[in-house]
């Protein structure tokens, strides 16, 4: 199939830190590329990809210190995607609702992947009235507040099946890893780390939102003896830090629409002590992968009963259930689902025809 992934602007993809939607849609277009599809990625000049690179803008627009308006190049982005959607059998937007305007007039299939949050109240009239936009869950729990969208499937998150190894012995220490915000809980994960008597590695991101947050509530628990804060980690640290922990701490305080570092822990046989909120429950099986709980008490519990769980076991639920050729296998079925329809709708419609200009030489490897 010819194919268009349409990505943010903020990260490259992949990108270099921190950046779940943009490592989801690297994975993604990687494996698409490597199934046989012709595939053409919308992303920043940054971007490294074995697909067609299409770039609005030479770099990712976070690191771009001379970028004001950062909705100015998404909107440029969005016309130009219009402007060759001819060119695509499918166009898979990563957008948010950004698009829908544009997209709404789009003649080729459309679909969204919605990667946010989504109980926000401003959603609910903006969702009522694009009711036609095909749009793609990563988890059941997600859609809860908005049932009156165009849900057409949920695909759970895939990794590269080789990206992680697993790590039959772990180390002496809990992990946590994300970022320090209100709804991720790093107070909760050193409250259960302390109360085991156990170390606990912190390896999160402080976004500007969140500094006076993390210098009011956090920053003083970094003084504990127990504690070690190790900062922003890549993809290729994360193997080491989530492997050689006894187990990842996820003891978040809002409905997390899926939680790529389960998966990411998972790949590596560690276990998760996880609260039970949004998607947990349909990432985790207790007992198998690791333990689900409703408050602290409950989590120094589970804790003591990691012995009980088989690190091959859960490196096993990984691979039959969280690779990045399972996630494009459920795209692809969902691509000629609409490519199908389409077709009947209208049985004129030619056949999309790519071409590999490129606005920015972008990187390709």
């Amino acid at each position: 199939m010819k194919i268009a992934q349409i990505a943010p602007l903020y990260e490259a993809v992949p990108p270099r830190l921190y950046g779940g939607t943009e490592r989801v849609i690297h994975y993604l277009t990687e494996e698409l590329v490597k199934q046989g599809h012709e595939v053409t990625l919308f992303a920043s000049g940054d971007s490294i990809t074995a697909a067609r690179l299409v770039a609005t803008v030479p770099e990712a627009l976070r690191l771009n210190p001379h970028c004001i308006d950062p909705m100015a190049h998404h909107i440029l982005q969005m016309q130009q995607v219009i402007n060759r959607s001819h060119e695509f059998d499918i166009l898979h937007f990563h957008t948010d609702f950004l698009h829908f305007p544009f997209s709404a007039q789009c003649a080729q299939p459309c679909i969204t992947t919605l990667h946010g949050r989504l109980d926000i109240p401003d959603l609910q009239p903006l969702y009522n009235h694009f009711r036609k936009q095909k749009v793609v869950s990563i988890s059941a729990s997600q859609r809860k507040p908005l049932p009156q969208a165009n849900w057409i499937s949920t695909v759970y998150h895939g990794l590269p099946r080789h990206l992680h190894r697993l790590h039959a012995t772990p180390g002496n220490y809990f992990a946590f890893i994300g970022r320090i915000s209100p709804e991720k809980r790093a107070d909760r994960a050193i409250e259960i780390a302390i109360a085991c008597n156990t170390p606990i590695k912190i390896a999160a991101k402080i976004d500007k939102t969140d500094e006076s947050y993390f210098r009011e509530h956090i920053a003083h628990l970094f003084d504990h003896p127990l504690v070690e804060y190790i900062g922003e980690i890549n993809e290729t640290q994360k193997t080491a830090f989530l492997g050689n922990a006894k187990a990842l701490l996820f003891p978040i305080d809002w409905s997390e629409p899926f939680g790529m570092v389960l998966i990411e822990a998972m790949s590596c046989g560690t276990p998760v002590i996880a609260f039970n909120r949004g998607s947990v429950p349909e990432i985790i099986d207790d007992g198998v992968t690791g333990f689900i709980v409703n408050n602290v008490s409950e989590a120094v519990a589970a804790l003591q009963r990691l012995p009980m769980l088989n690190r091959s076991v859960i490196r096993t639920v990984f691979e039959q259930k969280f690779t990045a050729e399972r996630m494009a296998r459920d795209y692809v079925q969902v691509y000629h689902q609409l490519t199908s329809n389409a077709q009947r709708s209208n049985p004129r419609m030619l056949p999309a025809s790519l071409t590999a200009n490129t606005l920015y030489p972008g990187k390709v490897g």
